[in-house]
């Protein structure tokens, strides 16, 4: 019995610090989809990131490279967009290109890893989510029951019903002046927005906590020798494993001090930022289960076979995997995440109570 409780305790600790880990970047990412909403017109969204051209899928891809959101604070912005009229491919690039990298995991990676990792790293999470925007729009586009698996609030508008208060604030006049227009970006993220994502972050915190407890990154480190296998176990780690761009930089150059290859870096680099846990399980929501099978999959296919190519490039140019590091301490976070998840938590309990 003192087991158990111990390791429910461990879970809660767990899911406690994954929450600290994630909340600023939550909120982050509700601040960018509110200035999305105020400042970004929905005939832009609709005319650049609507339906399912290969050339929104870029611009989203694009879009989200430079922004620096973890996998967790990506989902609010994205949800923001989809709401705005854009296409599956194109939310699916932006939730894929976002997290992988960012202008804050550059300077990390330039830090602890050589500048030929440092081009690679976006260079692949650029094409990685092109790939995956495409995979999942033609999916979605030679499936019919596609459009019935997740209907948009801009969709229900089309359709003549409004069920949400997104749906019915999109019928209201365009407020005037930036501070206005400011003030409704900012309701609708903390409000509506954070009402629709909140409990199925919390849920998916929760089982990030579980993993987080019974997996960790020591126990692959003994079966890291063969150059394949080390890139297989570390995608089986880093899909479920929350960890945000710039906090799998110093855990991978640790990794890598270990003996992984560059290539196994980059698996780690790409895979987990990208997904985990507490994010799939909104993706699922946001975009569809079939579309988040897809999501994943090429995240898996592009990983593994960048990993390979990584390989053999450094293997080509005889760079040697001890000559690619520096030392680095990992800085926690501090009051500002103890702040952050607290607010986080108020504002999105706030958001779910019924309205009296």
């Amino acid at each position: 019995m003192s087991t158990i409780i111990h390791s429910f305790i461990a879970v809660l600790l767990a899911s406690w610090k994954v929450l600290m880990e994630s909340a600023p970047f939550v909120l982050l990412g509700f601040f960018v989809a509110g200035l999305l909403k105020a400042f970004l017109p929905d005939d832009f969204v609709a005319r650049h990131l609507g339906g399912g051209s290969t050339a929104s899928i870029i611009k989203a891809a694009a879009m989200g490279v430079p922004i620096p959101l973890c996998s967790c604070g990506v989902v609010p912005a994205a949800a923001g967009l989809k709401k705005q009229g854009a296409g599956k491919g194109a939310v699916t690039s932006f939730l894929i290109s976002t997290p992988e990298t960012g202008v804050d995991s550059i300077a990390v990676s330039y830090a602890l890893l050589d500048p030929l990792m440092t081009v690679i790293r976006p260079v692949v999470a650029f094409i990685t989510a092109v790939a995956a925007g495409i995979a999942v729009s033609f999916t979605e586009k030679h499936s019919g029951s596609g459009v019935l698996e997740a209907v948009t609030d801009l969709e229900i508008e089309q359709q003549g019903t409004c069920t949400s208060g997104c749906c019915c604030s999109q019928r209201e006049p365009e407020p005037e002046g930036v501070g206005r227009k400011f003030m409704t970006g900012m309701r609708f993220a903390f409000g509506e927005l954070l009402k629709d994502i909140g409990g199925w972050l919390f849920f998916g915190i929760l089982l990030a906590g579980v993993i987080s407890v019974f997996l960790s990154p020591e126990i692959v480190s003994r079966y890291l020798s063969n150059e394949y296998l080390s890139m297989l176990l570390m995608l089986a780690i880093s899909v479920p494993l929350y960890v945000c761009a710039t906090a799998s930089t110093p855990i991978a150059a640790a990794l890598a001090l270990k003996g992984i290859s560059p290539g196994a870096a980059l698996v780690f680099l790409l895979a987990g930022p990208a997904t985990n846990a507490a994010a799939i399980t909104v993706i699922a929501k946001l975009i569809g289960r079939r579309a988040t099978v897809v999501y994943v999959a090429v995240i898996v296919v592009m990983s593994f076979l960048a990993g390979i190519g990584v390989n053999a490039l450094y293997a080509s140019l005889g760079i040697s995997i001890t000559s690619w590091l520096s030392a680095s301490a990992h800085e926690d976070g501090g009051p500002l995440s103890v702040v952050s998840a607290v607010v986080l938590v108020v504002l999105v309990v706030k958001a779910m109570l019924p309205l009296k």
